[in-house]
């Protein structure tokens, strides 16, 4: 079964310094039909203006994971982790038992946008911890690049949760298929650019729940950067 979500579907919440796009219910938007997808809990999609952020605050149980898209996220924590990342670097920050940081755009001319991932934990109460890898462009070109897994493979960042992330980059003829075990769940969330998945064509912001299906295809892609997940039941 495939579920297409389009973009203008989701929760906005407008905060002045901060615009934020909810693929799931989060803080006042709330919609029983989209409460997280598998152990998927959270897809904010973040625009935080210049010289603004997230104030210190804390998190407990969950893999956090910033995808930035076009500017540079600066995050401290309270495990002593000070550090900004980049387009094209993926950070995972698995909470644990309790921890606390902020997320500014230092850029006093230049919008920071990224994806703010929450994925459920198949483990409580561990060690707080952080990770943070370079992908770069040509690793994900036509294909699908793992970035995080349970296990680490490929060099991916380590989830502390029954998921597999993957990022690609699409255009023309590049064309990839990946392959499902039809008992799980999968999301793919288009972030740029146009493409198809499954047949069904997607812009950007728009996204695709899937379930009881044996594979992901994705072709005819215009400018587009897709991530894809792999997701327990």
């Amino acid at each position: 079964m495939l579920t297409v979500r389009k973009s203008d579907e989701r929760g906005l919440a407008d905060h002045g310094w901060l615009k934020s796009f909810h693929s799931f219910s989060f803080a006042e938007y709330h919609d029983p039909r989209f409460m997280g997808w598998g152990n998927l809990r959270v897809i904010n999609e973040d625009r935080i203006q210049p010289g603004t952020g997230f104030g210190t605050h804390g998190h407990r149980d969950m893999e956090i994971i910033s995808y930035v898209l076009s500017g540079e996220l600066a995050h401290k924590d309270s495990m002593g982790n000070g550090r900004a990342i980049p387009p094209g670097d993926v950070q995972r920050m698995s909470a644990g038992r309790g921890v606390m940081h902020s997320e500014f755009n230092h850029a006093p001319n230049s919008i920071t946008h990224f994806l703010q991932i929450w994925i459920k934990p198949n483990v409580l109460g561990i060690e707080p911890g952080y990770e943070q890898k370079t992908f770069p462009a040509e690793e994900k070109r036509g294909t699908l690049r793992l970035v995080a897994s349970p296990d680490a493979a490929n060099g991916s960042v380590k989830l502390h949760a029954d998921a597999r992330l993957y990022a690609g980059l699409f255009d023309n003829q590049e064309a990839t298929e990946l392959k499902l075990n039809s008992e799980r769940k999968a999301y793919v969330h288009l972030v740029r650019g146009k493409l198809h998945v499954n047949g069904v064509l997607l812009n950007a912001g728009d996204a695709v729940l899937l379930s009881d299906e044996t594979k992901v295809t994705l072709s005819g892609g215009e400018k587009s950067e897709v991530i894809v997940f792999d997701l327990a039941p």
